[in-house]
């Protein structure tokens, strides 16, 4: 009988080992294996939420299989502890282990609300914006002008209280230091006051801020993140451009910036500048003579007058027969690549041509038929 006992005993034992090898087979393929998502979602992680509500939150919206298995996945892999608040584009088919993934390791939300504030070139604008997860496409929904009017309700109430919003600071190609800093100074999540840096030494880009960031931490990041891109654009430069340091190659971009809003075209500009410099003739271009009487801070609003153009200062180009002495705004990586690695070219002059983008001409004859055609097409637009 003992032996009966002993046997059924360990028959048991066997399929309980059995049963739970296989349990753990299962609960491991649905955790790392697809998971039943179809669609994008935007899972919103509250601060001092924990995974629990988390794994309720995922079965309710069906991205999960079972919340049980997700929560023994997390409390295996130790990562209880690290849930971050915010909002998170979760994907089609996500397994549990790469939700986990997502919101355990932090960083910006990468849906959900976002703050944008943009520093532009001839205005400002601040957009309150939502994720769709199904376009992967941000909606504006509210806008404002901040130098001209209030804040709407529903971005204003979050200038106090941004909660898990993302918050960025977009700044546009072209703008000049003193732009960004006063555009950075209306930012109301920024605290504290800022000297306006050296022309140039700011990286136009998009960048992440928080509530209680200063302004000068924020211009800390813009100017490292120019260093590099000057540093990494002046080691890989052209061999044969006429300029004598990185500085001169920022002067050169930033003219290029200003010049033109067409991405092909910018090695072409450049080419034109460069082949100037080689033979010594005055560049003869427009946004250094305006820099010369704005210094940057703000748009001119109207055209040069000719005693602009003959007066002797160091940021007319029509006058002196080298670059300024700075630059005139703040380029972009692609303005400082094209700087040091131009077009191969002989242009010597261009003149808009009406579509947006510029004639380029290797003779002053070609040039001035360029110009006759620009002319007509400003009488024409004139008159209509």
């Amino acid at each position: 009988m003992w032996r009966h006992i002993a046997a059924n005993t360990l028959t048991l034992l066997i399929v309980l080992v059995f049963l739970t090898g296989g349990a753990i087979l299962y609960g491991q393929s649905q955790y790392n294996g697809p998971g039943p998502l179809a669609q994008a979602m935007c899972l919103k992680v509250d601060r001092g939420s924990n995974f629990s509500r988390v794994s309720r939150d995922l079965a309710a919206q069906g991205a999960i299989s079972s919340a049980p298995i997700f929560r023994l996945g997390v409390d295996y892999g130790d990562k209880s502890g690290d849930l971050k608040a915010g909002s998170y584009l979760i994907e089609p088919g996500s397994s549990m282990a790469e939700i986990v993934d997502v919101v355990t390791r932090g960083g910006a939300s990468t849906c959900g609300t976002e703050m944008v504030f943009r520093i532009g070139v001839t205005r400002q604008e601040v957009q309150l914006r939502e994720l769709d997860p199904q376009t992967n496409r941000y909606v504006e929904t509210a806008a404002y002008d901040p130098t001209a009017e209030d804040a709407p309700a529903e971005i204003a109430a979050l200038f106090d209280n941004p909660a898990d919003t993302r918050i960025r600071v977009a700044v546009a190609e072209g703008a000049t230091s003193w732009q960004i800093v006063e555009g950075l100074k209306s930012v109301p999540v920024l605290t504290g006051d800022a000297e306006v840096p050296a022309e140039g030494t700011l990286a136009p880009d998009s960048y992440e801020v928080r509530k209680g960031d200063t302004v000068k931490s924020v211009l800390d990041r813009m100017v490292a993140a120019q260093e590099r891109i000057l540093a990494e654009a002046w080691e890989g430069r052209d061999a044969d451009i006429p300029l004598d340091s990185p500085e001169e190659a920022l002067i050169l971009a930033s003219i290029i910036e200003k010049e033109t809003g067409v991405a092909a075209e910018r090695g072409q500009v450049a080419s034109v500048f460069v082949n100037r410099l080689r033979r010594g003739m005055r560049l003869q271009t427009d946004p250094t003579v305006i820099y010369g009487i704005t210094k940057g801070q703000g748009v001119l609003g109207r055209g040069l007058r000719q005693s602009e153009l003959r007066r002797a200062t160091p940021y007319n180009t029509y006058v002196i027969p080298a670059l300024p002495p700075t630059p005139i705004a703040n380029p972009g990586r692609a303005a400082i690549e094209a700087a040091v690695n131009p077009d191969s070219s002989r242009f010597l002059f261009f003149v808009a041509d009406g579509t947006g983008g510029h004639a380029f001409a290797e003779t002053l004859e070609q040039h001035n038929r360029n110009v006759a055609e620009w002319r007509k097409i400003e009488a024409e637009r004139a008159n209509q």
